[in-house]
């Protein structure tokens, strides 16, 4: 008992960094939110918020300082984050690439022809679902569809925050769903899963949300004026869907993406006038993208080094267990419900999808392992309940974007996110009402 208490009391203090970066990166956002600063959560960039954290764990360690650099050096190479971070850069360079040689455009464009003017608002749900599940970014998705949303909003003479909501209900679809996604990356690599088997499970619970999505959408849709486009060419199209359809099949994600670089470039080069000798510029392009959460992950993952040595991550695991014991429910769903709990409270305090996955992914995975719940499941898991509450924060930037596009408040936004709600209620019930999720 004696030796136990001095554990645990180490244990605890170990949490204090993380407490510290949540309570710097959060109180950050809502002092400067007070102030009417523009995107006030993402003044403080968390790479730059977590460095004082890593400070304190350094001095909380009680170590050679030396020994303390190895302890960090250590949890930023970790193989796990080091091969998301890879991932990461093939990823933006992708993103930046398929940009250049306007495959946005012609994603955009694409689905705008196909969209009846009744069907304004299911349309655009699931143009937005669509090429956020191809560019696998929520963000990017908003940049290249708001300012068309506006006019056609404006054309139709519908409500702005309903619009509004329609394009984060389907960028968030996207982002919790697409294999180029930083949830996606961030999940498959904390938990051990293979990207292919994480999408197939995510899609049993996010495809029933969208159907309902559409479904309510298209009640709610009204007669508009006719939609203008531009042109659409198809060709741009190509690598998008190419990278989705062999990332299903199984692909290594490596292979996928850098097949998916060389077909936009080439489509661009043979259909849209793309000079080659820019490509090298596109990809440095991209990996600057993506810099910052590559350098996030690497700190996220050297400060929970120390937690985990310290039995900080066991102690919260342990914790949650207990909670979860209280619920009686049959299997492993009670640890399912935990993990969900964890992914969407962290995003709470973060406003920060990815982020909150990276720093509850440790804590998450050994709560699988112990309760014999599939790597793909508690992968999916974490993505869906950290997209979930990355759609319903009105601090979070998909919502400020969005509020700031349509001149509308970003609360008006995510009260109109009826996909994250849908998303909300389908998970929590597929996990009480499914058969319990073991290893295979």
């Amino acid at each position: 008992m004696n030796q136990s208490a001095p554990a645990a009391k180490g244990a605890k203090r170990s949490l204090l960094p993380l407490l510290f970066f949540v309570a710097l990166f959060l109180g950050t956002g809502l002092y400067l939110q007070s102030q009417d600063v523009a995107y006030a959560f993402y003044q403080l960039p968390g790479h730059v918020a977590i460095i004082p954290a890593l400070i304190l764990a350094v001095w909380l360690h009680r170590a050679p300082l030396q020994q303390s650099i190895d302890v960090m050096v250590k949890g930023a190479g970790n193989s796990n984050i080091i091969t998301m971070c890879i991932i990461y850069l093939l990823a933006g360079a992708f993103a930046s690439v398929a940009t250049a040689t306007g495959g946005v455009d012609a994603a955009v464009n694409a689905g705008l022809s196909l969209i009846p003017a009744p069907w304004l608002l299911p349309g655009l749900f699931a143009i937005a679902a669509l090429i956020s599940t191809a560019m696998g970014t929520s963000m990017g998705t908003i940049g290249a569809l708001a300012p068309i949303a506006v006019g056609l909003a404006h054309q139709a003479g519908l409500d702005p925050a309903l619009v509004a909501g329609v394009l984060l209900s389907g960028a968030m679809f996207g982002d919790n769903l697409s294999i180029i996604s930083d949830t996606t990356i961030a999940s498959t690599r904390t938990q051990g899963a293979r990207m292919s088997d994480k999408f197939r499970e995510n899609i049993k619970i996010a495809l029933p949300a969208a159907l309902l999505t559409l479904v309510l959408y298209a009640l709610l849709a009204s007669e508009g004026a006719p939609i203008q486009t531009a042109a659409v060419n198809w060709t741009g199209v190509v690598p998008y869907a190419a990278i989705l359809l062999l990332a299903v099949a199984g692909l290594n994600v490596f292979l996928v993406l850098l097949l998916g670089i060389a077909l936009a470039a080439l489509q661009g080069a043979w259909f849209a006038d793309y000079q080659l000798a820019g490509l090298g510029k596109d990809i440095a392009t991209g990996f600057a993208n993506v810099q910052e959460i590559f350098i996030l992950a690497m700190l996220v993952s050297a400060l929970s080094e120390f937690i985990k040595q310290q039995g900080g991550l066991q102690w919260i695991a342990d914790k949650i267990q207990q909670l979860a014991g209280g619920l009686k429910l049959a299997g492993n769903k009670a640890q399912q419900l935990a993990i969900a709990a964890l992914a969407f409270i962290s995003n709470l305090c973060i406003a920060n999808n990815t982020v909150a996955i990276v720093l509850t992914g440790d804590v998450a995975k050994t709560l699988a392992e112990q309760h014999q719940i599939s790597p793909r499941r508690s992968a999916s898991l974490l993505d869906i309940f950290a997209c979930i509450s990355q759609g319903l924060v009105p601090y979070g930037a998909q919502a400020l974007l969005l509020g700031a596009s349509f001149g509308i408040s970003p609360w008006q936004v995510v009260t109109q996110s009826y996909y994250c709600l849908l998303l909300l209620l389908i998970a929590v019930l597929t996990i009480l009402l499914r058969k319990t999720a073991a290893v295979p």
